[in-house]
């Protein structure tokens, strides 16, 4: 009798959780409505656009998409083109099209990979060191900004103490991660800590199990040795992910006639790459148009302008992708048959969440 009211009361929780979640999402869907309204009164703007322009945007996101595919593939040297582009793209589209979908999509591209035939540690550990690796280069990218500022002309008012802060966040998050890797005491620390919150959780829900400190230190080894000598390799690929990606975003300012400082628009870029990895709207729409249009104008592009490139920059880097996402799903299962495999024994595919910087 009392597990029944305990499950009852865990599955109200549940609901409301998921009603708040909603409610949260539809408030920030109507704050950031009429921007997005008035990037998308931008349209008819894209006829004056120039082809050629648009060529070299897909062409940058192109890019930037096989870099990420060849990230993969130097964690995990037996994956082929196709399982990690096919992976890749489907996680990406999935991850933009759900609420809070980073994890959800991190979970398919980890089924995708378990089920062409590799071996569930080693897609974990590999999609974990992948993940840090290019969430990593995109934390630096504010700090690359400010040194090329400083080395240049001044920032803005309006974006100096985001460049700073930036640059802070991106110290202090290379000297956790960095402890966590190299030496065992921080990580037992941590481990104790995510235990202890996870046991709280599961306490609350009526669940047994959870994660454990050896379970955790053992994830961190896996995840190191998946790299071992090629992690220069990695961690090429992913400054092309990103570096390609920015390009779009310079090519489709150039395409409005807007000749910008790229290191403010640099600045810019890894603003709106952070505000996409918010887990309340899909792929952080609406936060990256307004974060991204906002942060344009503050590095001095008139505002008509930098609406227009937000506009081209978003449907080549976010809305073209999702397709492409659907047609990859249907050729994977065409060769493999499923995707629907169950990871329950492997790592948690949550804890390998990555960032792909076209969101």
């Amino acid at each position: 009798m009392a597990g029944s009211a305990s499950t009852h009361q865990v599955s109200r929780l549940r609901i409301l959780g998921r009603v708040l979640f909603l409610a949260v999402m539809a408030f920030a869907f109507y704050g950031l409505a009429p921007r997005l309204l008035d990037m998308w009164d931008q349209v008819p703007q894209l006829r004056t656009v120039s082809i050629y322009w648009f060529l070299a945007i897909l062409l940058c996101e192109v890019g930037s998409y096989a870099c990420a595919w060849e990230l993969t593939r130097i964690a995990l040297p037996k994956v082929t083109w196709f399982v990690a582009s096919t992976a890749q793209l489907t996680s990406n589209a999935v991850a933009k099209v759900v609420p809070g979908g980073a994890a959800i999509g991190a979970a398919t591209g980890f089924r995708m990979l378990s089920v062409s035939g590799i071996d569930r540690g080693s897609a974990g550990a590999a999609l974990t060191a992948t993940s840090i690796i290019s969430n990593g280069v995109l934390l630096c990218l504010p700090m690359v900004a400010l040194v090329l500022s400083i080395l240049g002309a001044p920032i803005p008012d309006g974006l100096i103490h985001v460049a700073w802060g930036g640059a802070v966040l991106a110290a202090a998050l290379f000297v956790f991660a960095f402890s966590l890797v190299r030496f065992d005491r921080p990580i037992q620390w941590f481990g104790r800590f995510v235990t202890a919150i996870a046991s709280w959780i599961n306490r609350r829900r009526g669940r047994a199990g959870g994660p454990t400190v050896e379970g955790i230190i053992r994830q961190r080894d896996q995840m190191v040795s998946s790299l071992g000598a090629r992690w220069r390799d990695a961690l090429l690929a992913a400054v092309g992910n990103w570096l390609l990606d920015y390009f779009a975003l310079v090519c489709a300012l150039k395409a409005c006639g807007v000749d910008p400082r790229l290191s403010l628009i640099l600045l810019a870029y890894a603003v709106a790459a952070v505000l996409g990895m918010i887990p309340i709207t899909p792929g952080g729409v609406g936060f990256v148009e307004a974060g991204l249009t906002a942060m344009l104008v503050l590095a001095g592009v008139p505002g008509d302008k930098a609406l227009l490139a937000t506009l081209a920059y978003r449907i080549a880097s976010y809305w073209l992708p999702l397709p492409a996402g659907l047609v990859a799903h249907f050729l994977f299962k065409h060769r493999y048959g499923r995707t629907s495999d169950s990871p329950d024994d492997g790592p948690n595919p949550q804890s390998a969440v990555q960032t792909q910087p076209t969101t």
